[in-house]
Order: structure tokens, then sequence, then C-alpha cells
């Protein structure tokens, strides 16, 4: 199966009018809102405890495979803090777990490969993905749709370079050192295995859009680590053979990365119709390093959370104001919500940009 190929041949779901017509929608589109719409990277976490209560006792993975359990952790954040999208409860390396790659996700260290993926016969072990493969998405999304009404669903993915991080390195890596081996010692076989990856996450993608997701987020977590040349040559190319896959569905595709301010451009050349920007480079310039054309998604800092309320007001504030002058903006923060991060202050935050932004 080509990364342009439908995985299961139907049309996506039909999106509501309702739903169509939400500010996160518009702003995604670039088009006039009410109100800044909202939400968080890890809105659905640690950081509440009625979602500590139902995860007790079940490994993350596991929850990701459970239909209902994904439903409710999912809906949490939009009952609690009022935000303007719900982004679907998995984890990048579901789809890798899905076509029997051996690995788990470890408390306090993240995503473990038993058998790094480091040769070319180590390739055959990453086959394609089918719908059947995560059927539990499929109806967990069917689920979730009907429960949110005229609240947008987003799906998302790990890119081809995280993936491919964690499978070469067997693991979380702060340098990242195997997998810049092979990128700089074996290009052949680097390219190969980010082009598989690109179809992979294009079919999970793929799933989660026909079942009714409404947006998509590409997660490059670790493209922060590379330079722009080394990100043009060698990874841009499988992020945007994964944008172009689902281009056809018409849905927004956001494509967001840490540290990765000296490459917004070429994440937005990519593919992507929104950018996502961390809290390093203010949004007015971020706009003007990616360009016309784009929306932006950022980009508080999440450490702002646990200041005072003033602080808080004073630095929403100024994100708000560094983005007076985009074509569209999603306000989020500039990495996912931290678990300790007091579920109150979420809230609050979401009411302020609302109340701010009231038009």
């Amino acid at each position: 199966m080509s990364a342009n190929e439908s995985p299961s041949g139907k049309h996506p779901t039909a999106t509501s009018e309702a739903v169509r017509d939400s500010a996160f929608l518009k702003a995604c589109r670039r088009e006039p809102v009410p109100h800044t719409p909202v939400w968080f990277m890890r809105q659905a976490g640690r950081s509440l405890p009625e979602y500590r209560k139902v995860r007790e006792g079940i490994p993350m993975l596991e929850s990701c495979m459970r239909p209902e359990l994904v439903t409710e952790i999912t809906l949490q954040p939009v009952r609690r803090h009022n935000v303007d999208a719900a982004i679907f409860f998995s984890d990048i390396v579901v789809p890798l777990k899905a076509i029997g790659i051996d690995l788990d996700i470890k408390p306090g260290v993240g995503p473990v490969v038993e058998n790094p993926v480091r040769t070319r016969a180590d390739l055959a072990r990453l086959r394609d993905l089918t719908p059947e493969d995560v059927s539990y998405v499929t109806e967990a999304i069917g689920l979730l749709t009907r429960e949110l009404g005229a609240t947008p669903l987003i799906g998302f993915a790990g890119a081809p370079f995280t993936l491919a991080s964690y499978l070469v390195e067997g693991g979380p890596s702060r340098t990242y050192e195997n997998a810049k081996a092979i990128m700089y010692g074996d290009p052949g076989l680097w390219a190969d295995l980010l082009d598989r990856l690109a179809d992979i996450t294009a079919a999970f993608l793929k799933v989660q859009i026909e079942a009714g997701a409404c947006a998509v987020q590409l997660f490059d977590s670790w493209a922060g680590a590379l330079s722009p040349a080394d990100y043009r040559h060698s990874v841009m190319p499988a992020s945007a053979k994964v944008f172009q896959a689902v281009a056809g569905y018409g849905v927004p595709r956001i494509h967001f990365g840490v540290g990765t301010g000296e490459l917004l451009g070429l994440m937005g050349e990519a593919g992507a119709d929104v950018v996502g920007v961390d809290w390093r480079v203010p949004l007015d310039e971020a706009a003007r390093r990616v360009g016309p054309g784009k929306a932006l998604q950022g980009n508080l800092d999440p450490t702002v959370l646990f200041s005072t309320r003033e602080a808080v007001e004073t630095k929403t504030r100024e994100v708000l104001d560094a983005a007076a002058g985009l074509e569209g903006h999603v306000f989020n923060l500039g990495h996912g919500v931290m678990p300790a991060t007091d579920p109150d202050a979420l809230t609050r935050l979401v009411d302020h940009v609302h109340t701010l932004t009231a038009r």
C-alpha cells in the first residue's frame, strides 16, 4: 500500500455543519472567528485526577486499545476546561505496536523498543498498517464523534523522524547518535526507513479521519535536534509524503515540533495548514519565518501555569498580542501540559483567552 492510497477505500465521515463552523476549524482555515480557540497538547492526561483514577492499574498501551476508556479520557478535558477541540487519546507508538514491533511504554522512561531497527534486514519488520490492525481506533472515534457534538476531534500521529528515532535508539534519547549515524552514514537505508514510516503514519491518520477526526496533527517531537539542511534533505520528504497522503480529505493538517524555531519555515513548506510553535519564538516572529498562507498554533510556556494568576494573565496577553496580526491563530501551550499542572489553572486560562478575544 502506498501513502497515496486510502487504507479502506472509504470516504471520511461527513463533518457536521456545527463542527465545520467551530472556532477551531475556522481558525485553522484562517477565517474570522468568534474568539481565539484554545486546546492543549496532553490536555487528556496526568494533570487530571479523573484521568489518574480511570487509568489506575492499566498500562498505557492497553489503555489506548480500550475504546470506552479512550472515549472517557478524551472527553474529560472537554467537560472540565471548555476547550474548543478534543484530541484523540492515544500514543505515537500505537501504530508501531499494531504492526508487531515489540515495544512498551515504561513509566518514567517512555517508549522502549526491545530490538532496535538498525539494518536493512530490520526494515522487513515494518509491515503495512491496515485498518484492522487498529480497529479499536475506529470504534473509539465513532463513540467520540457521537458524544462530542459540535466540538471538533483532532487525530494525530508521530512524524517519521520521531518514530525512527525511537526505533533506532531503542528508546528516548538526548543525542540521537544511532539515528544520526544511519542518517549520515547510510542515507539510502535512512531514506527507506523514513519512507516506510511515512506510509505507516499516513495509514494511521487516514483511519482516524475516515472514522470522524476533522483535523490531524503530526508530532515531530524530536525534529529540533536537526539542522535546517539535515531536515530539508533527510526528513522533510517523508513528512511531506504524509501530509500529501491526507491532503485529499480536506481536513486541516497541523505540524508541531519542539525546539524547531530554525525549522518553522520548512515545517510549513512540508505541507501543513497550521504550524505549531513552541514557546521559544514569539508568534509574530514565527509568522515571519513561516510566511503567508499558514495559521499558527501556540505558544504559552507550559511552566507559566505554575506561577501566579497575574503572571499567567500577563504572559497570555503577550501571546495574544504577538498573534494579533496573524491570518489564523489557535491558542495552545508551547508543548504539552505538565503532569503537576493545576487543572483549575487550565480552566481559567481557557476562559481568559475566550474573554479577551471575544468578538
